[in-house]
Parts: structure tokens; C-alpha cells; sequence
């Protein structure tokens, strides 16, 4: 039983040995018809990495023949599937450059701009690949709206904006507790971050936090500031009081809210008191 199970391994071993040797041998040929054939097969089959390698060989050679346009498509799809998403990015942009008017460009131009998308890093990282990727995936929206990778290609484009929003808002967030911990003019870079978060991201689920957020910067720097610019600031704390409740009524933030109103007000009081003083 032993023999016939070892035998039989090295039948279905056999195949494998050949297909090995073949593609050795084909990949050292000056051949390109049989370079073609195998690379085509090696694809189909989905043999990518080995398919890619010999694809790489005769794509320059294909420039402007009729099987060009199918070998430099399956070259750039071939980096695609073995995850080489840098290089994939680059042939399926010079596919559409080649072949503008292909069957497969709106295929090429997704899978280019995901290939883009499968490279931004996660929202802590520099995000200049992110960047990119959403210039990408917005041409492709802009060129083939009929598309029926557009579902795909917008779901990726809000996960790379809300990634983007994350970043900007976490900076935020850094500079609010550094205004509770160290000096107070990280209180202020806290209030522009958030403003700015504000405008630059209307529809941004983190907006009502943000909102709260510059409540709580602008509260610490107002209790926290000198009798020349405390009245100032009472002031602003109070408008970012009236303007998170005027928006969000309803935030599970309201009772956190609500005590930093009581803190604003207690120091306003205290302040129009001293102030009165001076006066007597």
C-alpha cells in the first residue's frame, strides 16, 4: 500500500515537474510566439507570479502589435493579484495611456485607483498615498459614471475621506488634551484645528465631537487667562457653548456641556465682580 500511495505521488508530482521545466525552458527562449502562448496559459490559470515574469519579458516587444493591448493589460492585472500594488498602479495607468478606448479601460482605470486605494496607510501615517488614491478613484468616478465598479469605487473614496477626517480630528484631540496638561496656547491650536475640522469636513460623523471638543478647549483658556484677555474669552466659550447646543441638543455630550456652561458662568460672575471692585 505504502509503494502504490508513494507511486502515485510521483505521478501527480510529474505534471508539476514538467510544467516547471517547461516554463524554465520557455522563459530562456528567444521565441516570443511561445513566450506569448504560456504566459496567456500561466494567467488563465492563475499562475500570476510566473505569468508575470514572462510578461514582463515581451510587453516591450508587443508596442503597437495586436496581442499588445491583451499583454499589457494581463501584465498590469498579473502585479495586481500578487500584490504588487505600486507597480500595478503604474501599468494600469499606462494601459489607459496606451488604450484609451479599450474594452477593458474602465476596468483598468478601478482596479488602477485601487490598486492606489490598497496602498494608503492607516490614519496615524503620513497620508500622501492617501491623497493620491482619492485623486485616482475621483477621475475614475469622473470618466465611467455608468460603471459597475462605482459602487466599489465610492465606498473606497469614503473610507480614504473619513480615514483622512480621522487624522485631522485625532490631531485635534491631541492638541486638547495638551492644553489641559501643559501650557494654554495649545488650548488656541486646539480651537483653530477644530474650527478648521469644522468647515473642511461639513458631513463628518466626528463633527459633533468636534464641536464639543472646542467647548472644552475654549472653556480651559478662558478660566485659565489673564484679566486682559478673560472677558474675551468668557465670551468665545460662551459662543461655542450656544453653537454645540444650537446643533446637537441631543449629544451624548450634553451633561459634560452643561458643566462647562456652569464653569463659564461662575467665572463670568466672578470676573464682572472683580471688575466692579475696581470701580468703588
Amino acid at each position: 500500500m505504502f509503494l502504490k500511495i508513494k507511486h502515485l505521488g510521483l505521478f501527480l508530482l510529474f505534471p508539476l515537474l514538467f510544467s516547471c521545466s517547461e516554463y524554465q525552458k520557455v522563459l530562456k527562449e528567444s521565441d516570443l510566439g511561445k513566450k506569448y502562448e504560456l504566459a496567456q496559459r500561466l494567467y488563465e490559470e492563475e499562475d500570476y507570479r510566473r505569468a508575470n515574469r514572462l510578461l514582463e519579458q515581451i510587453a516591450p516587444r508587443y508596442v503597437g502589435k495586436p496581442q499588445g493591448e491583451r499583454v499589457l493589460f494581463f501584465l498590469a492585472d498579473s502585479y495586481f493579484k500578487i500584490g504588487d500594488y505600486n507597480f500595478s498602479g503604474y501599468q494600469f495607468e499606462r494601459f489607459l495611456k496606451s488604450y484609451p478606448k479599450s474594452d477593458k479601460a474602465a476596468e483598468a482605470g478601478f482596479l488602477g485607483a485601487k490598486s492606489y486605494y490598497l496602498l494608503s496607510p492607516r490614519y496615524s501615517l503620513d497620508q500622501t498615498d492617501t491623497d493620491k488614491a482619492l485623486g485616482k478613484l475621483q477621475i475614475f468616478i469622473n470618466a465611467y459614471p455608468e460603471s459597475e465598479f462605482m459602487a466599489e469605487a465610492n465606498q473606497m473614496a469614503r473610507e480614504l475621506t473619513e480615514k483622512k477626517e480621522k487624522k485631522a480630528f485625532e490631531i485635534a484631540k491631541q492638541f486638547v488634551k495638551l492644553g489641559k496638561s501643559y501650557t494654554l496656547d495649545y488650548n488656541i491650536s486646539a480651537i483653530t484645528s477644530l474650527e478648521n475640522f469644522i468647515s473642511d469636513h461639513p458631513g463628518s460623523r466626528f463633527r459633533e465631537e468636534a464641536y464639543y471638543l472646542k467647548l472644552s478647549a475654549a472653556t480651559n483658556l478662558a478660566v485659565n487667562s489673564t484679566y486682559n484677555k478673560k472677558r474675551e474669552r468668557l465670551e468665545d466659550a460662551m459662543d461655542a457653548y450656544n453653537a454645540f447646543m444650537r446643533y446637537y441638543p441631543e449629544s451624548e455630550f450634553v451633561k459634560d456641556a452643561e458643566k462647562l456652561h456652569s464653569d463659564i458662568e461662575k467665572e463670568t460672575e466672578a470676573f464682572n465682580a472683580f471688575e466692579e471692585s475696581l470701580t468703588r
